[in-house]
């Protein structure tokens, strides 16, 4: 099971041969002037903008880590309330670009910060804190994760668009399923009494299968593995869990109460 929690060093060799996988197909995807300008499901981007996303996201890691290893100071996080606005703004500023031209940074982009990746240490892998531009100090082990939301979600992006019938593969949504808690964690709008509410979220499938119990109180939200059988339930495989996570479809199984399944929902904002 260890192989398959990427928030331990014993699933470093899992998640970048994940993390490459999905990639690889992301580039499939988007290198063809076809495609280039097609809508996708994120939103008004087209494709070339997840491919600016991209490049805009993975080189704000590169001074990141840097400063990491250096123990240099590095300014206060922007915040995730703002963070779609400004991806949006920075995501489109790379629409003048040709394409090979941008496809190629990319690639060379994503290469550095593999070779970043293969040169963590198990000590690294939890210990080392590297600040992230939108939400602060993180350890090292979510940059991968946040490599593989982009280009396991951003593929899902540009297939939607196609408006084919399809998929997020298994092995991306399996490990992804842990940091989507993580996610809701922090995009969580204020919660009134109203709001308030316990709720189960059940994974029916998968090395990360389980129930647990979710918290959302004023003081914020809370997760941990139990039973929940006292409990509204929502229930979902690995990939309808992070595409609802992600704001990209309006899936689960809802067992219990309709109106605090409602509640719980609809209390994130979108990034």
């Amino acid at each position: 099971m260890g192989t398959w929690n990427a928030m331990t060093p014993e699933a470093k060799g899992t998640i970048l041969r994940v993390v490459r996988q999905e990639a690889q197909q992301f580039f499939d995807l988007v290198d063809d002037e076809a495609a280039w300008q097609a809508p996708t499901g994120a939103g008004h981007w087209e494709v070339r903008d997840l491919v600016g996303h991209l490049v805009d996201t993975t080189e704000s890691y590169f001074p990141a880590f840097d400063a990491a290893r250096n123990h240099t100071e590095v300014d206060p996080p922007y915040g995730l309330p703002g963070m779609a606005d400004r991806c949006d703004e920075m995501a489109q500023a790379f629409r003048s670009v040709p394409r090979e031209e941008l496809v190629e940074r990319a690639r060379t982009d994503f290469d550095k910060m593999m070779e970043t990746f293969d040169a963590l240490t198990d000590e690294d892998w939890t210990d080392l804190l590297v600040s992230h531009f939108y939400m602060g100090p993180l350890p090292a082990f979510f940059y991968p994760a946040f490599q593989l939301m982009d280009y396991g979600v951003h593929s899902w992006d540009a297939r939607q668009g196609s408006g084919r019938a399809h998929g997020l593969t298994g092995e991306a949504a399996d490990l992804l399923t842990p940091f989507m808690f993580v996610l809701w964690q922090y995009t969580i709008n204020p919660v009134t009494p109203e709001d308030e509410c316990e709720i189960g979220i059940r994974i029916t499938s998968g090395p990360n299968a389980g129930d647990t119990r979710v918290s959302l109180t004023r003081e914020g939200f809370s997760y941990a593995a139990g039973d929940v059988g006292d409990l509204t339930v929502l229930e979902f495989d690995p990939g309808s869990f992070v595409l609802t996570a992600f704001g990209r479809s309006n899936a689960g199984t809802i067992r219990g109460d309709r109106a605090v399944a409602d509640r719980y929902l609809n209390i994130f904002f979108r990034i």
